[in-house]
């Protein structure tokens, strides 16, 4: 793939995550290593992963991201009820909230769950994050990419951090250990890719100003 195919088609995988193909630890390894290429602010590389791959513990880590999810498929804010009055955007929001609830009650059979995190040996402080976390995302998307041009789907997912503790304390993660993300991986099934539909870009770019 070309760097502009593989940008504009690396999407969330929910559906099509094939659940009974072992992914190789070194295929993961892989994707990671090209992920610490990432940038870090002032060099610190204060990055942890935790790949799972026990089948005990990737379900019990699933158990709490059903919970977590469910609780907000039933919220005011979930997917399928944004955009109500724009009757093509709703279509898609309710196909995203569809394909959300399906991996709420799958994410424990991926083959693979990544979380990335922050190591800071203590909690995290208050006010502006940007930069801290700004250390961590654009590895964890890279990571998402690298997974993209091996064969692999990704979802990039967060809902599980209203029960951050449980996870850490199911993984045992010490204190000052930050998680960010939950990225089931796996081989995905069907055919390829393509771009998602967006708003145009003159609708959100600002030049110069607001």
């Amino acid at each position: 793939m070309t760097p502009d195919e593989l940008l504009t088609t690396t999407r969330t995988v929910r559906k099509r995550l094939d659940l009974s193909r072992p992914v190789p630890l070194e295929l993961i390894e892989e994707c990671l290593t090209i992920a610490l290429q990432a940038p870090s602010g002032s060099n610190r590389q204060s990055w942890q992963w935790l790949v799972v791959m026990d089948a005990n513990k990737r379900a019990a880590v699933g158990e709490v991201y059903r919970k977590a999810c469910h609780a907000y498929l039933e919220s005011e804010g979930a997917a399928g009820r944004l955009f109500a009055d724009d009757p093509e955007r709703s279509r898609v929001q309710r196909r995203v909230h569809d394909s959300v609830e399906f991996l709420a009650d799958r994410m424990g059979r991926a083959p693979v769950l990544v979380i990335p995190c922050l190591r800071t040996g203590r909690p995290l402080p208050p006010g502006n994050q940007a930069g801290l976390w700004g250390s961590l995302l654009p590895a964890a998307w890279s990571f998402m990419l690298a997974a993209r041009s091996r064969g692999l789907g990704t979802a990039w997912t967060t809902l599980h951090l209203s029960h951050e503790a449980e996870v850490a304390g199911i993984l045992g993660l010490p204190d000052g250990v930050h998680q960010a993300a939950l990225i089931p991986t796996a081989y995905y099934t069907g055919e390829g890719f393509k771009p998602a539909p967006r708003a145009p870009l003159e609708q959100v770019l600002h030049v110069d100003g607001w």
